[in-house]
C-alpha cells in the first residue's frame, strides 16, 4: 500500500471539495427553482383568500391560513440605543458578538476584557489549489 503523502492528501481533499461544491450549487439551484414555483403558488392562494374574504380555506388536503408577518428595521441605531437606554428594554436587542469587530477591538486594547467573555480557538486547515 502506497504512503499517504501530503501532495495526495491535497490532491484528495480538493477532489472532495470541488465534489461537495457542485453538489451543493446543484442542490442550490433546485432549491431556487421550486421556492419559486412555491412562491407563485402562495400567490394564488392569497389572492385565493382576497377575493373570497377569508382567512383560511380548508381542504381535503390541509388548510390555507393567510398570516401576517412584520419585520421591523431601524436607519438610526443610535437613536435605537438610546430608546432601550431611555425605556430600560435591552430585550428588544438580539444578544450577540460581532465577531470580527471584537477580534479587532481585543487586538488593539490588549489586556481590555468584558467581564464573562469566553474564547473557543481551535485549529483548521485551508487548502489551496495550486495555479
Amino acid at each position: 500500500m502506497a504512503e499517504l503523502t501530503a501532495d495526495i492528501l491535497t490532491r484528495a481533499f480538493i477532489k472532495m471539495r470541488n465534489r461537495l461544491h457542485d453538489m451543493q450549487k446543484k442542490a442550490d439551484e433546485e432549491q431556487a427553482e421550486l421556492k419559486n414555483k412555491m412562491a407563485q403558488v402562495e400567490n394564488a392562494m392569497l389572492d385565493m383568500c382576497k377575493s373570497t374574504g377569508a382567512d383560511s380555506i380548508k381542504t381535503p388536503h390541509g388548510t390555507i391560513i393567510k398570516t401576517v408577518k412584520t419585520r421591523y428595521q431601524t436607519y438610526d441605531w443610535a437613536s435605537y440605543h438610546d430608546f432601550c437606554d431611555e425605556h430600560k428594554c435591552f430585550d428588544l436587542l438580539e444578544r450577540r458578538i460581532h465577531q470580527g469587530n471584537l477580534k479587532s477591538f481585543l487586538q488593539d486594547n490588549p489586556g481590555v476584557l468584558p467581564k464573562g467573555l469566553n474564547e473557543d480557538s481551535k485549529y483548521s486547515i485551508v487548502v489551496r489549489k495550486a495555479k
